[in-house]
């Protein structure tokens, strides 16, 4: 058996996933990643990272990657559940069919793979699950409903995982990112349009939110979330959340322990 750490990454394509996959490698673990955009892995793979084509909405595709982690490797120390999306937009108007992806690959995703992660992890008697949640997953903003959903979501389900596998030598545990420079931003802003209606009511507050966002998500960069990440994957003693702002975890603890003055904090904010 091969004495080197072994970690499943997902979601390696861009921004926290893939500086996450090469600090890991950087640090003496041996990598397993994929995504769906494999032309986007090509530097992982020259920098001797095992990439594949990933989607955490198909379990066969899920399956190929454990057979070959553990046909390599024969264990698997460390599972980083990264990938995901922010499925923004007003709630009145987003086609349910875009709701059920968010949940799907948001949450039910990182579900399949775990379950066929754990097994091996319990054979082997140890094995740390890090979940790349949000601090959106206690905080929230308008056009967000179904992202935080899938966020807080994760946040409970890993509480309870971790109450289950502890007794194997398991533990589940969750990131928190807050503003990161990536391409999320993005995607969500882009999300937002598309699940517009024409002559939308909401037009006013997604230029509003589009601007909170821009503004907003400028803090940390990939490689500052990726230390996170490790630190989370490799502490002796591992904590139930971690941040890499003192700020995220403000605004977690604000927004957890004063919900009526988060409301209106927002409220004024979005006005």
């Amino acid at each position: 058996m091969n004495m080197a750490k072994i970690a499943i990454i997902t979601g390696i394509s861009s921004g926290m996933g893939h500086a996450a996959a090469l600090y890991f490698h950087e640090n003496g673990f041996e990598v397993y990643g994929g995504a769906r955009r494999v032309e986007k892995l090509e530097d992982l793979k020259d920098a001797g990272i095992h990439t594949q084509r990933l989607d955490v909405t198909d379990k066969l595709s899920l399956r190929e990657l454990v057979d070959r982690v553990v046909a390599e490797q024969g264990k698997i120390d460390v599972l980083v559940n990264n990938a995901g999306y922010g499925e923004y937009g007003p709630l009145e108007e987003i086609p349910i069919e875009n709701a059920q992806k968010q949940f799907d690959v948001n949450l039910f995703g990182v579900d399949r793979l775990t379950q066929l992660v754990l097994p091996v992890m319990r054979r082997q008697g140890f094995g740390r699950i890090v979940n790349i949640s949000s601090i959106g997953g206690d905080m929230y903003t308008p056009l967000g409903g179904w992202y935080h959903a899938t966020k807080a979501g994760l946040n409970m389900w890993s509480d309870v995982l971790d109450q289950e596998v502890r007794q194997f030598g398991i533990r589940s545990v969750v990131v928190q990112p807050g503003g990161t420079k990536s391409e999320w931003s993005h995607v969500a802003v882009d999300n937002i349009r598309k699940n517009l209606s024409d002559n939308s009511p909401y037009e006013p507050l997604v230029d509003k939110l589009d601007g909170l966002l821009s503004s907003s998500f400028s803090g940390a960069t990939s490689e500052d979330l990726a230390k996170v990440f490790y630190k989370a994957a490799t502490d002796v003693r591992p904590k139930r959340r971690y941040f890499n702002a003192w700020t995220d975890h403000a605004i977690v603890t604000f927004a957890r322990t004063m919900p009526n003055s988060y409301k209106f904090l927002i409220s004024k904010i979005m006005k």
